[in-house]
């Protein structure tokens, strides 16, 4: 006989139209005089021909019966007080015990957290929301929560349910958000969420805010325990605490993971030294295994640092389902990807980065996500995460979708989301893709298929309110880290702090100095002298931003040639050209990004679906471009002129920019407080200058501590026999002066030293 439960509520339950099932299902107490003296235990067990109620504490068992429908059970107990029941049930011919979700009414999530979550201002509700390891009542399992206003139902499924969306009903919570503890399940568990609509419609969805994923083509959730790991980085973290980035040496190694180098390949030779032979390659294997976070953190590290880079840069690391995105259509925001490991294994190749003096950036997508069916795309039967007029939800020519900027929970779900990766996994900055995409309504748009602002204008006003939330917040978590916008417009102070009206970022990608450069780098040196505003407009400008010299993966690819491909004349010339170019970039004011494959001068355009190149290290010519990036690091870090003052007047200084005739542009690179200066020349012509007069202002002898021309480099070796004397000779508008031999396409960097006075 059924006790106080109705026919219609088992309707609900057995075709999943509650939106609370704890209304119905679990022990409720039943009072007599204003007594408790006993309780229903009800559950719904689709598979289970007979059930019975444990007392564990009572070593006691009461048999279940069916009410209304042969797989709705329940049974009264004689009892004042019930805690921690199981249910003895028969499956077919199996048996098993087990703990009654519905028996656990602890939620994790508190009505404040709720609260804060629809403001937009829950910063870590990554905490929350997602899959946790808890325990209620002494009992441990795993807490589920997910954001689907919109749903008529939610359930989770998974390997411990058999994908049986009728096991695990969830609740409700506040009109909002829907939850459920699994007792017994643990990490490795995969899941997802069974999410129906008003009209019936199912989608199983992998969790928005899950901390793992499947390695695809699979698309399931697995709950991760991130505070396992024991980080072995605390000296790292709080020297970069008390750091300024933009006063520090910023060199960044942009690479792809799945496409550096496989398992089956050789090492990448190290570079030569005075003993011994690089390590031939005899061969690459494009259709290897990738290679573990833990294999990648005995390979690169070792070979980054060897380069001299201060930083790694990692294209997008979180889940994807399609290598060919490169990373860039992230189904798992909170996962990094499974291609090659875990979430503990990226946490030791973070470490072991910073143990070995490595910073770590992660390209960042904010601006759009795929349509996945498992992704979030139509998350809960509706346009949840992204707008629904596809005038302002769609990217057409990417295929993707664009969040809803102006909704606080998906406002909150990527702000949450950049501190989730600063806070978890110890990264030291983000690189943020595609902001132009984000800032303008009509982005790749015609007329008509955008829609205006409030004001009538293009600018997508919540995005870059958005994209100011983002900034602020982590930079007051973790100063001393670094925010890039990838940002190729004349949006102003995208690199201003927030409280001056700017976007927040605290550097910007130089696009224009890069189009610019390999403009000019592009054509013949006879025509350089045409185009010398090309090597010096960016000063113009220079100090409107705080910008970051990048080239970068986009310029490797889509028929673009890679780097050397780009640059004219015979494969001497076209190698003396990448140095010059690259040693323009390293003492122009700005940080410093550069796409892996371009330190050894590989020929064909990076193919994501193998390894670089690594056999041309066989060959003298890469041997020794590689050797002259590391040398050329290593000039950048030794000297603060180069970096201390990137972004201020008083760190750089025109010695003459108008030599168009020779193509030669010459200027100062000053340290803080005029403490230091260099003294930089660059020749872009193959036609040497045996008596070249710069000013300079301090008499003194004047050492030459890098020249790109140098033989050890595969250069022609002309230089000044390590530096030259300074003349009482007044020239450039200077009291002084020294006469350089000005080497083929290469340039020169001279420092004064302070042993020797030409007084």
């Amino acid at each position: 006989m059924s006790i106080v439960v109705s026919p219609e509520q088992v309707h609900q339950i057995v075709n999943n139209l509650h939106h609370d099932p704890f209304e119905v299902l679990g022990a409720h107490p039943l009072e007599e005089e204003g007594k408790v003296n006993k309780w229903v235990v009800r559950a719904y067990l689709p598979k289970t021909t007979a059930a019975w109620v444990i007392l564990p504490s009572q070593r006691q068992e009461y048999p279940m019966t069916t009410a209304y429908h042969p797989h709705f059970f329940e049974c009264v107990i004689d009892i004042s007080e019930l805690n921690n029941y199981q249910l003895r049930i028969h499956e077919g011919e199996q048996e098993r015990v087990i703990y009654d979700s519905y028996a656990f009414r602890s939620a994790k999530l508190s009505d404040f957290d709720l609260h804060l979550f629809g403001e937009g201002n829950h910063h870590r509700i990554y905490e929350k929301l997602g899959a946790h390891l808890a325990e209620i009542e002494g009992i441990k399992g795993v807490y589920f929560a997910v954001w689907a206003p919109n749903a008529r139902n939610v359930s989770i499924i998974g390997d411990f349910n058999n994908w049986d969306g009728r096991d695990h009903q969830m609740r409700k919570r506040n009109n909002m958000v829907w939850e459920l503890f699994i007792p017994e399940i643990g990490v490795g568990t995969k899941y997802k969420y069974e999410i129906k609509n008003w009209e019936g419609h199912i989608y199983e969805k992998s969790d928005p805010y899950g901390f793992a994923q499947e390695v695809r083509p699979k698309t399931a959730s697995i709950v991760a325990n991130l505070d396992s790991y024991t980080w072995d980085d605390s000296d790292w973290m709080e020297k970069r605490r008390h750091s300024d980035p933009l006063t520090q040496p910023v060199s960044v190694y942009e690479l792809h993971l799945g496409s550096w180098l496989h398992a089956s390949s050789a090492e990448p030779p190290r570079l030569l030294s005075g003993e011994g032979e690089a390590v031939p390659v005899s061969e690459w294997n494009t259709g290897a295994r990738f290679l573990s976070y833990y294999e990648l953190a005995q390979k690169l590290i070792p070979y980054v640092k060897e380069l001299g880079y201060t930083h790694i840069e990692l294209l997008p690391i979180a889940e994807h389902p399609f290598d060919g995105s490169w990373g860039y259509q992230v189904t798992g925001y909170f996962a990094p990807t499974s291609r090659y490991g875990n979430p503990e294994d990226f946490m030791y190749f973070v470490d072991q980065c910073h143990q070995n003096g490595l910073g770590v950036l992660v390209d960042w997508v904010p601006g759009h996500f795929p349509k996945d069916g498992h992704g979030l795309a139509f998350f809960d039967g509706t346009h949840l995460y992204e707008h629904g007029d596809p005038r302002k939800g769609e990217h057409k020519e990417w295929g993707t979708l664009i969040f809803n900027y102006g909704r606080n929970e998906v406002r909150n779900f990527l702000v949450a989301n950049a501190l989730f990766w600063f806070d978890k996994y110890h990264i030291d900055g983000i690189r943020v893709d595609a902001v132009a995409s984000m800032l303008y309504l009509d982005y790749c748009r015609k007329d008509g298929e955008w829609v205006a602002n409030e004001y009538g204008g293009r600018e997508n006003l919540e995005a870059a309110e958005f994209l100011r939330q983002v900034n602020h917040v982590i930079f007051s978590y973790f100063p001393g880290i670094l925010s890039i916008a990838e940002e190729s417009t004349a949006w102003p102070m995208v690199s201003w702090p927030t409280y001056m009206g700017g976007l927040g970022f605290n550097l910007k990608w130089n696009m224009g100095w890069m189009h610019d450069m390999l403009d000019y780098f592009g054509m013949d040196p006879w025509f350089r002298q045409f185009h010398q505003n090309n090597v010096t407009f960016s000063m113009w400008y220079n100090h409107s931003e705080n910008y970051m010299l990048a080239l970068s993966h986009d310029e490797v690819v889509h028929g673009k040639s890679n780097m050397i491909g780009k640059m004219p004349g015979d494969e001497w010339q076209k190698f003396a050209n990448v140095r010059a170019l690259f040693s323009y970039m390293f003492t122009h004011p700005g940080k410093k990004t550069m796409f892996m494959s371009m330190e050894f001068g590989q020929w064909s355009e990076w193919n994501v679906w193998g390894d670089l190149e690594w056999g041309l290290l066989q060959y003298e010519p890469h041997q020794q471009l590689k050797r002259f990036f590391s040398d050329l690091n290593a000039t950048y870090k030794s000297e603060p002129a180069l970096y201390t003052q990137d972004f201020g007047q008083d760190g750089f200084e025109w010695i003459d920019c108008s030599d168009n005739s020779h193509s030669v542009v010459s200027f100062l690179r000053w340290s803080k407080n005029w403490q230091e200066f260099l003294v930089v020349v660059c020749n872009f012509t193959p036609q040497p200058h045996s008596h070249y007069r710069v000013g300079v202002p301090h008499p003194g002898f004047y050492q030459e501590i890098f020249n790109s021309d140098a033989g050890k480099y595969g250069g022609s070796n002309m230089g000044n026999l390590g530096g030259k004397w300074s003349e009482e000779w007044s020239y450039h508008s200077r009291p002084y002066s020294i006469d350089l031999c000005l080497p083929p396409l290469g340039v020169l960097v001279l420092k004064i030293s302070p042993n020797a006075s030409g007084e």
